[in-house]
């Protein structure tokens, strides 16, 4: 193909231009495309980095994207909505949601396609068109195969999420994510109770270089990360807060919290520790389950505009049966 740049250019490294314009393939993708001498700018090679001015000529070969299936699997969904263009689910603790290495089953993306194909209609003398296929087929997200997955939750997150039908539902929903139009809202248990009632925390973040599976404040080269928070209720050493992130980094809030020495209830990676119930009743220690064995964080509501209609759409996930036994005790046994 050849692109000839326009003189409205906003982005000029050549890279984030060419994921502008082709959001199928990943910016990495592109960057090792442009490293094989696939794209050329004037007629000459150029790096990743190329500065790009009005009225440059690039001529570029793009390869297929991969082709990769997401197996249906009968695994139930908790549906709190559905349309033509996406689902809202209240998602459970202790599943990943979409294949990974190691996880290749068992996720949410494995519901999706099972609940997309047995929801598929039988052919009758009514309904003889492929608009079906065309229409409901799993949609492949931008840059990774994640099909139907507009945003994610980690493994032990409950809460409300939205899964794209079709890929133009997709692109609409993920845009609004990029651009910061979604509004979320978190409930977490965590740690101590804040000095402040309500505060922002503005930490930038990146991986951790000790450990490269778990993030951390960098102010040196992290990205920006800010998270409001609200305490709800306070107890004795511990207390209920509303999160309110305003970027998504990975494990943001989390990070966050555990920053500001009030880390989630459980939440082993980040500091966190599990809670037993002899410890809330302040007796003396006795073999029992912890109230808890997941990171207590829940996404709670989310909004945003919906992809066909346009008008601000709002769902929300009723607080899970752990978290609120876990709610119920403090408020028995460590009222302020």
């Amino acid at each position: 193909m050849i692109l000839r740049v326009g003189r409205a250019l906003q982005e000029r490294r050549l890279d984030k231009y060419l994921h502008g314009r082709f959001s199928n393939y990943s910016r990495v993708m592109l960057q090792e495309i442009i490293k094989t001498g696939a794209v050329k700018v004037n007629g000459q090679s150029a790096k990743p980095s190329f500065k790009l001015s009005p009225d440059d000529l690039i001529e570029i070969t793009l390869p297929e994207l991969p082709k990769t299936e997401i197996p249906p699997e009968n695994i139930p969904l908790d549906i709190i909505y559905e349309d033509n263009d996406f689902i809202i689910i209240n998602k459970p603790a202790d599943i990943i949601v979409h294949p990974a290495r190691g996880n290749t089953h068992g996720t949410i993306a494995n519901a999706l396609a099972f609940h997309l194909t047995s929801a598929e209609p039988e052919p009758n003398e009514e309904n003889q068109t492929d608009d079906f296929d065309k229409e409901d087929e799993l949609p492949v997200a931008l840059g990774d195969f994640r099909p139907g997955i507009v945003h994610r939750l980690d493994r032990n997150t409950t809460g409300v999420m939205i899964l794209a039908k079709n890929n133009v539902a997709q692109w609409k929903i993920a845009k609004q994510f990029h651009d910061r139009h979604v509004e979320k809202s978190y409930l977490a248990i965590v740690h101590g109770v804040p000095d402040l009632t309500r505060d922002r925390v503005s930490a930038p973040l990146g991986v951790n270089l000790k450990f490269r599976y778990k993030y951390a404040v960098r102010p040196e080269a992290g990205k920006e990360a800010i998270t409001f928070y609200e305490v709800l209720e306070s107890f004795r050493g511990f207390s209920l807060l509303k999160l309110t992130p305003k970027t998504g980094r990975t494990h943001q809030i989390r990070v966050h919290l555990a920053h500001i020495k009030h880390p989630v209830v459980a939440d082993e990676m980040y500091g966190g520790r599990p809670v037993y119930p002899w410890q809330l009743k302040d007796a003396d220690p006795v073999p029992e389950a912890p109230v808890i064995s997941r990171c207590a964080l829940h996404a709670a509501t989310i909004a945003f505009a919906h992809p066909t209609t346009k008008e601000i759409v709002r769902f929300e996930a009723p607080l899970p049966l752990d978290m609120q036994t876990f709610l119920d005790l403090l408020r028995k046994y460590r009222k302020s």
